[in-house]
Order: C-alpha cells, then sequence, then structure tokens
C-alpha cells in the first residue's frame, strides 16, 4: 500500500537555548566532580525527557531545600530561585550550584537597581511560572506587581503613578507582551522600561522560527513540556497565523489522527526540549508517510554562556 505524501518544515532555530546547555552541563559536571546523588531544586529544566536521563545519571530532583539532605550538593534551577534560597542553603551549609541562566539573572539585577532607586516595578508574567517566582523573590515584598493581561493593567492602582518600572519573564509571547507594554505605556507615560530586551533571545528566535512556516502548513506540532511557558507560547504563535497546532511532549504520547488529511506539517520545539525528540518524532511520522523534509532557518544562533567558576576545571 502507498503511503500518503507529507512534507515537513521544520523550524530553525528550535530545541535547546544556551540557558539550558549550560543547565544541563552543570548537573552532568555537578555529579562528575562530587559523585551521585547531586540533589536539584525543582526540575533543572521543563523537559522528562531531560530530567529523566539526568535522574539515571545520578540527579535528585526536589521542590524545596527541606528536601536536601545535609552534606550533599544541591543545585538550582534554570529558572531562577528567590534570594531566601541560597541564604537558606549557605545557613545549613549546603554546598550549591546556579544555574539560574544568565539572562533571568541579568533581570533579577534590573530588579535589584529599580528598587534601590525607589520605583516600584510592574512585572509581566505568568502566575505561579517558577521563573516568576523567583524574580519576584529578588526584592522585599510589595514593590513588585505581577501583571498578566491588558485587563491587569487596567485594573492597577499604584501609589505612587509617576515612579514606576517594568519587567517581562524572559519566556513570554514577544506580541502579547508589546502589547501589554503598550497599555502600560499609555496609562502610566513615565513608566521606564528595561535597558534591554527582556524577553530572551532564544524565545524570540523561535516564535520568529515559527511564525516564518506556519501559515505555510496544514498544521503545527511543537515539542516541548506543558509546563514549558516557551513551548506554550509557540503553540499559540501558529494558532495566532491561523494553523492547527499542537504541544506533544514526544512522539510516543502524539495520537497521529491529527495528522489526517495534513499534506505540509510545521515542527518546531521549546528551548527544554532535545533534538532527539524532533528526530524521534520524523522517524515515527515516516513509518506511515512518505516524507519529504526540509529546514527553515530564520536566524543562526551561536550564543554560549559561562559555566560557574567552580565547574570551570571539570570542564
Amino acid at each position: 500500500m502507498t503511503k500518503p505524501r507529507i512534507e515537513l518544515l521544520i523550524a530553525a532555530p528550535r530545541g535547546f537555548c544556551a540557558g539550558v546547555d549550560r543547565a544541563i552541563q552543570i548537573v552532568e559536571l555537578a555529579i562528575e566532580k562530587h559523585g551521585a546523588p547531586v540533589y536539584v531544586r525543582h526540575e533543572i529544566v521543563h523537559n522528562k525527557h531531560v530530567v529523566d536521563a539526568l535522574k539515571a545519571k545520578g540527579a535528585v530532583f526536589v521542590e524545596e531545600l527541606s528536601e536536601v539532605p545535609d552534606g550533599v550538593p544541591v543545585v538550582f534551577s534554570a529558572h531562577g530561585v528567590p534570594k531566601a534560597v541560597p541564604v537558606e542553603a549557605g545557613a545549613r551549609g549546603l554546598a550549591y550550584l546556579d544555574a539560574t541562566c544568565p539572562l533571568v539573572s541579568k533581570v533579577h539585577r534590573q530588579a535589584e537597581r529599580l528598587v534601590a532607586s525607589g520605583r516600584h516595578i510592574v512585572f509581566i508574567g505568568h502566575a505561579g511560572h517558577p521563573e516568576v517566582i523567583g524574580t519576584l523573590g529578588q526584592v522585599p515584598a510589595g514593590s513588585m506587581t505581577l501583571v498578566e493581561t491588558c485587563a491587569d493593567v487596567a485594573a492597577l492602582a499604584p501609589a505612587d503613578p509617576d515612579n514606576l518600572a517594568f519587567l517581562t519573564q524572559t519566556t513570554l509571547s514577544v506580541d502579547d507582551t508589546a502589547e501589554i507594554v503598550a497599555a502600560l505605556q499609555a496609562r502610566f507615560p513615565s513608566i521606564q522600561g528595561p535597558r534591554g530586551e527582556d524577553i530572551c533571545y532564544a524565545t524570540s528566535n523561535r516564535q520568529e522560527a515559527v511564525k516564518a512556516i506556519a501559515a505555510k502548513c496544514d498544521a503545527m506540532l511543537v515539542i516541548g513540556a506543558c509546563n514549558s511557558s516557551n513551548s506554550v507560547r509557540l503553540v499559540e504563535v501558529a494558532e495566532r497565523c491561523g494553523t492547527p497546532a499542537r504541544l506533544i511532549p514526544c512522539a510516543a504520547e502524539f495520537d497521529f489522527t491529527f495528522l489526517d488529511g495534513v499534506r505540509t506539517l510545521g515542527i518546531s520545539a521549546g528551548a527544554s526540549a532535545p533534538e532527539v525528540l524532533v528526530r524521534d518524532l520524523v522517524a515515527k511520522i515516516a513509518e506511515r508517510f512518505d516524507v519529504t523534509e526540509r529546514e527553515v532557518e530564520t536566524r543562526r544562533e551561536t550564543i554560549s554562556f559561562k559555566l560557574p567558576r567552580a565547574l570551570e576545571a571539570v570542564a
């Protein structure tokens, strides 16, 4: 029986970003240096495949420091942690490594400077996300207000409307965030923005790559975890282009009936999804279809981040 034909347009860039690469390497090198187990507070990145692979090497994932025994190393996730967490680790004498993405750390430092200058911060982000919890925890309680939508902006009632600043989570929708920023600037013309773009290069680049192919596709698949903010945003970007899109963790958990009638399929992967999951999906599709595959590159990424000094000798 002849297989139906399908063309795959594969977005580039996709998958791992420099911050994710660095975070995974920190855990691997910590295990190499200290031996197993090495504890990790929260998922190092939001991807089950990555977490399971690190577990197999000797990483133990916990949600709170109280679950970490005395005398063992602990790594903080790429999303960042409130200031209280390293303080608690230090008080307990725990050796810790901070795998916070440097671009998230940059937002943390901006928050500290703005509060030190007396400004109240409006933070654009998703409530409950680890990055948001970590950023809110960089400054004293009450000095930062979280907004998620333009409706939240309309409801703001700051004590000093002329002394505001805004910052954003690094993994937001570029388009949604631009709308919220415009609403803030319309309501509070003197509000101070960040020195540079807070949404990280990887998030922006992956959204741009999806936009470049989505309108040419009958459907779009994004590989990533449901708790991965940047992956969920990629699905939203495709849908805004009018293309049906689905977020899947891996090929094994995909219902292939979604591809009924699809002749051109777009594929991307969130910044914490390894390339092996993309290749596995393509292989699974090729079992059912006569596949032609084309990568569509919109931007070349060359960024890399330094490791913590304590691990440089191990690398």
